[in-house]
């Protein structure tokens, strides 16, 4: 999810001549995907980054609503669910016979994929009869989201009355909104005529409303794409895992996870080609489609609440796996794909990517551990053994292709010179850095890819012995020379001691900036004990981990920016990413710590967590600040909440050998108690109490291991 890098950026004249990529920190959004609604948090659809979008194109710009003769303050907006959202208003002004407010205004919007609709609805609750000129105003642009990203301006379209309404079409795409009204006393409601204005429609009301009396305008929006979607949306009963129920002393993280799961059912997206199978977009507004590496990365987190998601995702993926080698599109025999969009993405820094774009270098190792590890979660064996041939396809990737230059590392470089220049999650032009903050010259070697490349390797061959396929000695032995590979490579000194850069640059020198790729490193095989121990202490260095979470990139690094894309804000899944890697390690204090900051960040979000904020010190404010242009909600940061719950109870599972295994961590969450996890098909409900003794119940095939916590949590007064 690629930024501008520093060099591209060029300096706007003055502060009012400054174009670039509009802020969404503020936006109230509303979703079913592939449609959303984006607006102000009075409820108009007002600022540049605004609108009702369907596929990735915005089909209204602006929908605002007035007061003739009075001052229409908003006073409450709220998230009533992921796909519905109310405003509410007051006139100032109107029928007052006290200080105060007499008449409110409430907006009632909700989304399904393809239409909105919003009810305007105004109560006088006072003494004298009220008497105003409601206005509602409506445009069009018909932008492409790569546009309204970069900031760019596009022409408005004209609308025309249709008797019943307003329409805009543009190359095909259609637009249309209707009003009904029920007057006071009216119980029909009846179509309300409508203004052309230029690009403007609008109507305009005349009401009187006597004491206690309610008027009601209903408005009805409806996109007509001139092309279908890539990916058509999920039914409403299609949610592919159980009602996940969460009681927990810390009431922050029950919520985080309440929210989390609606935002998740309603990201979810199916595939055309075969309509059962789900997967979940990335995130809104910029990303709501299919993303390799955040739709394989968030399915790996929910495995808990089941497998559906997870083969959903893989079946997706392998759909679209690639079969030949294709410059254009940097596409390789084997290789998991990094997007797909409606049409081409183009900015203005000259980046282009293809609808169908390969450009990632994590998402094939991703899609192998994604399927091990849906297999050790209850996978159906014959869905497992369906997917071998692509499996087979994805580990000779890593060797044939992964590996361009032979030096036992998997390693990136856009061939094309108008693709992304770095291809790991970290994938912004300034991302990958030394010390000093001097960038790193490509070809490079990400540490995390090495992590996975080896945890891909080996949990591919153990999948092929335990399915009686050959090669998986092959792999074995591929992954034990990537690990000494990297153990040579990687690790560098500081003041502090060892620790593995973030990279290997072009020279195969490191790239020795302290980032929290480290925490992707743990529980993967790919390091020893004693190298696992000097992660996790450097992960809870004051410089990675003293913010809400776990920075991309220490604070004594050159060219730290607490605001920066990936040079030290907080991403969630990142921190739930590392929580995980500490929990599989052994370090759950650690582990713990961290989980701990992330959930803090919870109401300053409303427990809807962004894809990332700012790297702002918890002892500097007592909420982290939002980066701006940040995606909310977005998938592996929704799924991050699940991750944590995961690494907390300590729950692992290997239904293949017939055993789950929990271990809860001290933590601030216990006395607990989770329904909705599954096993193998089957409910497994786990219950802890304050002193992390345990309790579990599942029909699942499997023996149920509940191991003594490590320590236990401190008395109330001892904190």
């Amino acid at each position: 999810m690629a930024q501008q890098t520093p060099q591209q950026i060029q300096p706007a004249a003055s502060a009012s001549e400054f174009a670039g990529q509009p802020f969404v920190h503020d936006a109230i959004l509303a979703i079913w995907a592939p449609s959303f609604v984006a607006s102000r948090p009075d409820g108009d659809i007002a600022a540049p980054v605004d609108g009702f979008y369907h596929g990735d194109r915005r089909f209204l710009s602006s929908l605002r609503i007035s007061a003739d003769g009075a001052h229409l303050t908003a006073t409450n907006s709220a998230l009533e669910s992921a796909d519905r959202a109310t405003f509410d208003a007051v006139l100032r002004g109107v029928a007052q016979l006290t200080p105060d407010p007499a008449v409110a205004l409430r907006r009632d919007r909700s989304v399904e994929p393809g239409r909105f609709r919003e009810t305007v609805t105004v109560h006088n609750s006072g003494s004298l009869e009220a008497h105003f000129t409601l206005g509602i105003t409506a445009e069009s642009d018909f932008a492409a989201m790569d546009a309204v990203k970069s900031g760019a301006r596009t022409p408005l379209a004209g609308p025309r009355d249709e008797g019943d309404g307003l329409a805009w079409v543009s190359n095909g795409n259609r637009m249309t909104l209707t009003a009904r009204v029920h007057g006071p006393t009216d119980p029909d409601s009846i179509p309300a005529p409508v203004s052309v204005d230029g690009t403007r429609g609008s109507w305009a009301f005349t009401i009187a409303l006597s004491p206690g009396e309610t008027w009601t305008c209903t408005l009805e929006g409806l996109a007509e794409s001139a092309a279908p979607t890539p990916f058509a949306p999920a039914a409403r009963e299609d949610r592919p895992w159980a009602d996940l129920q969460l009681a927990s002393a810390d009431s922050d993280f029950a919520r985080l996870v309440a929210q989390s799961e609606q935002d998740l059912a309603r990201l979810l997206l199916a595939d055309p080609e075969a309509p059962g199978d789900l997967f979940v977009g990335a995130g809104a507004p910029w990303y709501l489609t299919l993303f390799g590496r955040d739709s394989l990365w968030t399915a790996r987190m929910l495995l808990p609440l089941g497998t559906e998601l997870a083969a959903g995702t893989l079946r997706t993926l392998a759909r679209r796996q690639g079969r030949a080698v294709v410059s254009a599109t940097e596409e390789q025999p084997g290789k998991i794909l990094h997007e797909v969009r409606a049409e081409a993405q183009e900015t203005e820094d000259g980046t282009r990517l293809p609808a169908q774009y390969y450009g990632t270098i994590d998402a094939t190792p991703l899609w192998i551990c994604l399927l091990h590890d849906a297999w050790r979660w209850g996978m159906p064996a014959e869905e497992v053994a369906a997917l071998l041939p692509h499996l087979e396809a994805a580990l000779n990737w890593l060797v044939e292709y992964g590996d361009p230059d032979g030096d036992g590392l998997l390693e990136y470089i856009d061939s094309t010179g108008t693709g992304l220049a770095n291809q790991g999650w970290k994938d912004s032009g300034d991302s990958v850095r030394f010390r000093d903050g001097s960038l790193a010259t490509p070809p490079i070697a990400l540490c995390e890819v090495q992590a996975y490349a080896h945890e891909a390797a080996v949990s591919g061959a153990t999948l092929l012995d335990a399915f009686d396929r050959p090669g998986g000695d092959r792999y074995r032995d591929w992954a034990a020379h990537l690990r000494e590979a990297f153990r040579r490579g990687f690790w560098a000194t500081d003041e502090h001691g060892r620790y593995p850069a973030i990279a290997l640059d072009t020279d195969k020198r490191p790239v020795d900036a302290v980032t929290s790729g480290l925490g992707h490193l743990l529980g993967t095989g790919l390091l020893d004990d004693d190298e696992e121990r000097l992660i996790a202490d450097r992960l809870l260095s004051p410089g990675l981990s003293d913010a809400f979470g776990l920075r991309t990139y220490a604070t004594g690094n050159g060219g730290y920016n607490p605001l920066g894309y990936h040079v030290g804000s907080v991403w969630p899944h990142d921190t739930a990413v590392a929580v995980h890697g500490l929990a599989r390690a052994g370090y759950p204090d650690q582990a713990r710590h961290l989980a701990e900051n992330l959930i803090a960040a919870g109401p300053a979000f409303d427990s809807r967590l962004p894809e990332l904020f700012a790297g702002t010190a918890r002892s500097e404010s007592s909420r982290p600040a939002p980066y701006p242009a940040s995606c909310r909600p977005q998938a592996w940061a929704a799924a991050a909440s699940v991750a944590l719950l995961q690494a907390l109870l300590g729950l692992d599972a290997d239904v293949p050998a017939g055993r789950v295994s929990i271990q809860p961590v001290a933590s601030r969450l216990l006395p607990l108690t989770v329904t909705g996890l599954r096993i193998a098909g089957h409910e497994l409900s786990v219950s802890v109490a304050a002193d992390g003794s345990a309790r579990t119940h599942t029909a699942a095939p499997v023996e149920v291991y509940a191991l003594a916590p490590d320590t236990l949590p401190p008395a109330p007064d001892a904190a």
